[in-house]
């Protein structure tokens, strides 16, 4: 993993381990951020679920608890993106991290303003899409992640290394990262750091309601699910707005229809008000290896812990 004079990833964020807690919706509030940030990696807040008056008012907040690095991680499909930008920006943030959208479209304004620029990415056309935008940093987030997906359904197995080998920037590895010896396994593919969701998700500083972080810990193999591929492709714990949406996409209802019985809300509702039947419950594969709720400090230690017993017992049992 190497020190912050080796590692790119530790070098271009000014933190102590090539960790970043992914910005989820609903999940990844001020205090879940600054909690990673002042253990050592990067805290992202979640903006895509703010309107840009509360996520300045978590801004303020993350800088209140933490002097150390921390982001904010902006979906280029949140309706008031221009706004939130504004917001972003007047506060004095440094890092931005921005997902489903074309990294283009802001990448040159943003470094204009002195602010680190990182895009998250599902497929290698996005990737170079990024090269040519000038973004710092590429995370790679294969299907195993939850939230938001790529429609191609590519492995982070296959998309790390097929992303390494046509790109030199410094490359973040996510989806299905859940401990240090996964971290390493994307660190040998060709990732230089990984961000991870799941994990904190169920953490105790995540804003996430404690039904919803409760049944992360209780699911298990295969209770996930990459559905709404006709609207926006979303991981999914198996409920019953699941269901309903997988029934819909069998029987051949049109993305208007899918739309229009999603609403408006649905993750809120899931994520943050706790109806585990009703609502949009996005968690990762990962969440089949979380056993507890732990705090973000424990969490970002025991990876790390793990990384580095990985490479002493790699380099004990290599044996060719």
């Amino acid at each position: 993993m190497g020190n912050q004079s080796t590692n790119r990833i530790n070098t271009l964020f000014g933190i102590d381990v090539p960790v970043i807690q992914a910005g989820m919706i609903w999940c990844s509030g001020w205090k879940l951020a600054s909690a990673v940030s002042e253990a050592g990696g990067l805290g992202l807040i979640g903006a895509g679920s703010m309107h840009p008056d509360v996520l300045g008012a978590h801004i303020r907040k993350c800088r209140a608890a933490t002097s150390k690095p921390f982001g904010v991680n902006l979906p280029l499909i949140y309706p008031q993106v221009e706004e939130a930008l504004d917001i972003i920006v007047s506060n004095g943030v440094k890092i931005i991290f921005t997902s489903a959208g074309n990294p283009v479209r802001f990448t040159g304004m943003l470094k204009q303003q002195g602010i680190t620029v990182v895009h998250v990415v599902a497929n290698l056309k996005s990737a170079v899409k990024c090269e040519e935008a000038g973004v710092d940093a590429i995370v790679a987030e294969g299907f195993e992640a939850g939230g938001h997906n790529g429609k191609e359904e590519t492995t982070t197995m296959v998309l790390i290394p097929l992303i390494r080998e046509n790109t030199g920037l410094p490359l973040i590895a996510a989806g299905g990262i859940a401990g240090g010896r996964s971290m390493l396994a994307a660190m040998v593919l060709g990732a230089e750091g990984v961000q991870i969701g799941s994990l904190f998700a169920a953490s105790e500083e995540s804003s996430a309601h404690p039904a919803f972080k409760n049944r992360i810990v209780a699911t298990g193999d295969g209770d996930t699910l990459l559905t709404m591929k006709k609207v926006i492709p979303v991981r999914l714990i198996k409920n019953s707005f699941f269901e309903r949406v997988h029934q819909m996409e069998s029987q051949g209802a049109t993305t208007e229809e899918i739309k229009s019985f999603l609403g408006r809300g649905r993750a809120k509702k899931g994520m943050f008000e706790g109806d585990l039947e009703e609502g949009e419950l996005e968690i990762g594969q990962v969440a089949a290896l979380i056993r507890e709720i732990k705090p973000a400090a424990s969490i970002l230690k025991e990876i790390i812990e793990e990384y580095r017993q990985a490479i002493q017992e790699h380099c004990i049992q290599q044996q060719f």
